[in-house]
């Protein structure tokens, strides 16, 4: 193993910087779990008995445990602490966290937490500094803000699966979801973005702020180029499949053994494309010769090409375009994503220690300073693992307290 890309004995950018984590499922902990690759100390705050809901939501489970992979994919670097924040002694032990702590990362419903006197406003008079970051489906103030807010229903409301699928008139048509909860996962990195600006800013006001994510802005904002053809012309987008809109030929093609894809981005590339795929007359034909010629006539020059492709096997293909310089690439399952050569090499699986398991692999965060991985070092924690310590550390309570606020029901 590379130690350059794994030390840990170096200060991470985040270290000092504490945390304290009351979000659950993937948006919330996907933020903490990259502010704490990144040298925060992060205290996910539970519920006792059973936790973050993902911890339950298995097959697959990782063995020797009652951890699902879905838990274990977001919450790497924190330290688990159970509280019933339904409790008013509960309620005063996140207060009293809260005012050692520089950032709350929540995602309950909106006003969801005020009945606990843990909304921003009760809670910036205990610790003026506060970052606060709600995370919510449609945000503090929305015709929509009572709505619950879940990855699939924003994808769809927010019209990426109206982009993602094959055409209506094509086998098998219709909308389709990503593969994972991307709506959830960009919320999380523009929270992440969003608490790091606030932590810079505080440093010149000396106060903290409210910060306020909505997936649905997130998945509206996210739309890139989409958004802009659509507000540049006004005309709707339509599903491509595996094709591009404003790029060709730049899309999925069917080989003698399988499909790979082909990433044409300029008019060079083309014409040697087309020398490999012995079509040299093709970028010299009017509706071939720029970009937008292509475009314009895309449904001339597919089947053309796909003829071509159907000629040789995937291997052929790759070998001779990467040959030229022409982007191309397989399509690879898991199994042999994480057994590519970049992937090995750029140690993109972590393995971690772990208490019950002997260890954990992991995904690791793609985020280098200098040659290092940006990795925390301890797994996704148990629940509750680190009641006692925290209480103890942060609280200064004692064996005697702690053991009374246990058989309470309070942690």
């Amino acid at each position: 193993m590379n130690e350059s890309m794994n030390d840990t004995s170096i200060p991470k950018p985040l270290a000092g910087v504490k945390v304290l984590d009351l979000s659950r499922v993937l948006a919330g902990p996907w933020c903490g779990q990259l502010l704490a690759d990144m040298g925060a100390d992060v205290i996910k705050v539970e519920r006792p008995g059973s936790g973050d809901d993902t911890r339950h939501w298995g097959p697959p489970w990782l063995p020797g445990t009652r951890e699902s992979a879905y838990y274990l994919s977001a919450n790497r670097g924190k330290r688990s602490v159970t509280v019933d924040m339904a409790k008013p002694e509960g309620q005063q032990l996140i207060k009293q966290l809260v005012a050692q702590s520089d950032v709350l990362l929540e995602n309950f419903k909106v006003d969801g937490l005020a009945k606990y006197g843990l909304d921003y406003l009760s809670l910036k008079t205990e610790n003026p500094r506060l970052i606060y970051c709600s995370i919510t489906g449609f945000g503090q103030q929305s015709p929509y803000s009572h709505r619950a807010g879940y990855d699939f229903m924003i994808q769809a409301m927010g019209g990426i699966m109206s982009l993602t699928g094959q055409s209506d008139d094509t086998p098998g048509g219709g909308p389709m979801k990503t593969g994972v909860a991307t709506a959830d996962i960009f919320t999380g990195l523009y929270a992440a973005n969003a608490i790091l600006a606030a932590l810079f800013q505080r440093e010149r006001s000396n106060s903290g702020t409210h910060i306020d994510m909505a997936l649905m802005d997130v998945q509206v904002g996210v739309l890139a180029n989409q958004a802009l053809n659509y507000l540049t012309s006004h005309q709707v987008p339509q599903r491509l499949g595996n094709a591009h809109p404003n790029i060709v030929p730049y899309q999925a093609f069917a080989t003698a053994d399988g499909h790979m894809i082909l990433a044409v981005g300029n008019d060079d590339q083309f014409q040697r494309c087309c020398t490999v795929l012995e079509l040299s007359a093709l970028p010299h034909d009017p509706r071939f010769v720029s970009n937008g010629a292509r475009v314009a006539n895309r449904e001339h020059l597919i089947p053309t090409l796909q003829a071509a492709f159907l000629r040789h096997d995937t291997a052929h293909w790759l070998a001779a375009l990467e040959a030229v310089g022409v982007p191309s690439g397989p399509i690879n399952t898991l199994d042999r994503v994480f057994d590519d050569p970049h992937v090995k090499a750029r140690q993109l699986k972590q393995t971690l220690p772990h208490p019950q398991a002997g260890q954990v692999n992991l995904v690791s965060n793609p985020i280098r300073f200098n040659d290092i991985a940006l990795n925390a070092d301890i797994p996704p924690p148990g629940l509750g693992q680190h009641t006692h310590q925290i209480l103890e550390e942060m609280l200064q309570l004692d064996a005697q307290q702690i053991a009374i606020l246990k058989q309470q029901g309070i942690i």
